[in-house]
């Protein structure tokens, strides 16, 4: 009988799997608020107050300082409590926080709030993971992950775009207080989402869940980097994700500032640019939801590196030599499409990797760690970004990003082939361990 169930539940539609849809609903309503409240932040701080690009820079340390330090902590406690409640009580304080930006004075005053926010959002990142794992079956979970990041990136087309014409038409502090709604209305939703999932794995059956099994807390926490050791795929494709990423901030971070160099742009040049940024990473998910990620995830990966590098080096030169107007608004909106494509083709297959990989109750210590390292990667390029920048103005900046990003792609080609083989070996061993 549980094996018919069993089967029956992997051939159904994923749009037919309720508790997952109000999951990804409740997600969908979120970040069009976090996009709303993001483009009214950049413009109220780069734009309207004139902030350097050190000041700009603190704005991605203040939400990812949080993560670093207590994202081991974050997984270790989504996968030991309730994850649900979790997500519930983040939103709801969330809300409140991002209510505070509209009273906002000075820049201490939003970096507190933003760091605020940014212990929620690591409270709320490894049970969402976690719970998508408790929900979908291990058949679907590409599909799963294609429509979560498609939201992801729809919400990044809608939101800029509607922010830019809130911020023209009713000012900034009206971005500010639909965000803390969506919260709200999250947390509403997610009170339908099933405490336990029908895949959640049974703890005492799983080696060290156990209570008296259980090791100290500095052991239990570290069990998701332990874990991603053991599986070398996975641990090549962190290294890759976070050495990318620390690269790739080191320019993105500053795109208020290599805007601010063309003459006479306008406001909302950088709302559509992300907005494009978001349609070429929806192409790309849409892409790999209908072909899946592949045996082969570290092929994409290393060609999304390669595209967004060379399309970073090409919107720097665009910026730099061509001419304000409709044809370097046009060329830039291309190259962050393509940049957003390349991001996709870098992210997506990672992130089904890991999920496929990883046992249901280490989901969230695995992304506790993984984001913690991640963290590790923003702050750092900023922190690059911003010294660059200063000393050599933002088009270096995109120009040394760009480079750098194509030839870590192009690295992990090389030794691609060697690190599945090693991967292929260990596999089933590791799978009957954790069995």
């Amino acid at each position: 009988m549980k094996e018919e169930k069993h089967q029956e539940t992997q051939t159904e539609r994923l749009t037919a799997n309720k508790p997952f849809m109000l999951l990804i609903s409740a997600q969908l309503i979120s970040n069009v608020g976090d996009w709303l409240h993001l483009l009214a932040l950049l413009t109220m701080v780069g734009l309207k107050w004139q902030a350097t690009p050190w000041e700009i820079t603190m704005l991605s340390l203040c939400m990812a300082v949080p993560m670093l330090l207590g994202g081991p902590l974050a997984g270790y406690l989504s996968d030991m409590m309730d994850r649900k409640a979790l997500m519930i009580g983040s939103d709801l304080v969330r809300a409140g926080i991002v209510m505070g930006l509209v009273f906002a004075g000075s820049l201490w005053q939003v970096y507190l709030l933003l760091v605020a926010k940014g212990v929620m959002d690591m409270l709320f990142s490894p049970a969402k993971s976690g719970k998508l794992k408790e929900l979908v079956p291990p058949a679907q979970m590409d599909q799963a992950i294609a429509l979560s990041s498609s939201i992801e990136q729809i919400t990044k087309i809608v939101g800029p775009a509607a922010g830019g014409l809130l911020v023209a038409a009713f000012g900034i502090s009206v971005c500010y207080i639909i965000d803390s709604a969506t919260y709200l209305l999250s947390a509403l939703i997610l009170l339908a989402v099933p405490h336990v999932g029908k895949f959640r794995t049974e703890r005492g059956q799983v080696a060290g869940t156990n209570p008296q099994e259980r090791g100290s807390f500095r052991k239990e926490a570290g069990a998701g980097l332990r874990l991603i050791g053991m599986m070398p795929a996975v641990l090549s494709g962190v290294v890759m994700l976070v050495a990318v990423l620390m690269v790739l901030t080191i320019a993105d971070s500053q795109t208020v500032t290599l805007f601010r160099e063309i003459p006479g742009v306008s406001g909302d040049l950088l709302g559509w640019c992300v907005a494009a940024s978001g349609l070429g990473t929806l192409c790309a998910a849409l892409a790999i939801g209908r072909k899946g990620s592949g045996k082969h995830p570290l092929v994409l990966m290393s060609a999304g590196a390669i595209l967004m590098g060379s399309v970073f080096v090409s919107a720097a030169l665009v910026t730099e030599y061509g001419e304000a107007g409709l044809w370097m608004n046009v060329m830039l909106f291309g190259s962050f499409t393509l940049a957003g494509a390349g991001a996709g083709l870098v992210f997506i297959p990672f992130n089904s990797m890991l999920q496929r990989r990883t046992p249901e109750a280490y989901t969230g210590r695995v992304f506790g760690a993984v984001s913690s390292l991640t963290s590790a990667a923003v702050i750092l390029g900023p922190v690059a970004g911003g010294a660059l920048v200063t000393a050599s103005g933002a088009v270096i900046a995109y120009v040394v990003s760009g480079v750098l990003t194509a030839l870590l792609g192009a690295a992990m080609l090389v030794l691609r082939a060697r690190i599945e083989g090693k991967d292929k070996r260990v596999l089933q061993d590791l799978q009957e361990s954790v069995a």
